[in-house]
């Protein structure tokens, strides 16, 4: 599968890792050079310096191409954006976004992208955590 992740910090990186030791081909775009050294000596795929929300840097990065795109910056507007030129303007097939706001996360799920929010995750955890066990 060609995925095209928007984001190498912890997450992105994380998951652009594993992804690649499953054989996909992965590009990593991030705006900063130095979050690719969060990507192991291992890393298969592609590093692209650039910014996600502009639609020629997403078309050097092989969005056309690809059957995926995840969003995973720590800016809600930046992956919401992105993730629509995605979906609508390239046509890939799944997009997945994190957006911290559960309110927006669930209205632009409403209107197609998957959307996970790590704000609704750790409240989650937190409540699980505090009644695990009693």
């Amino acid at each position: 599968m060609k995925i095209v992740i928007m984001g190498c910090g912890r997450v992105g990186s994380t998951v652009a890792t594993r992804l690649d030791a499953e054989g996909h081909d992965v590009t990593i775009v991030d705006l900063e050079t130095q979050a690719f050294r969060r990507l192991p000596d291992s890393f298969g795929g592609e590093r692209f310096a650039g910014s996600g929300v502009d639609d020629r840097v997403l078309i050097a990065a092989g969005i056309r191409e690809a059957d995926a795109f995840l969003a995973l910056t720590q800016g809600d507007n930046r992956n919401l954006f992105a993730a629509q030129l995605a979906k609508h303007l390239f046509r890939v097939e799944t997009v997945v976004t994190r957006v911290y706001d559960p309110l927006r996360a669930e209205l632009f799920a409403d209107l197609g992208l998957r959307t996970f929010s790590p704000t609704r995750i750790s409240a989650d955890l937190a409540y699980d955590s505090l009644f695990e066990g009693r």
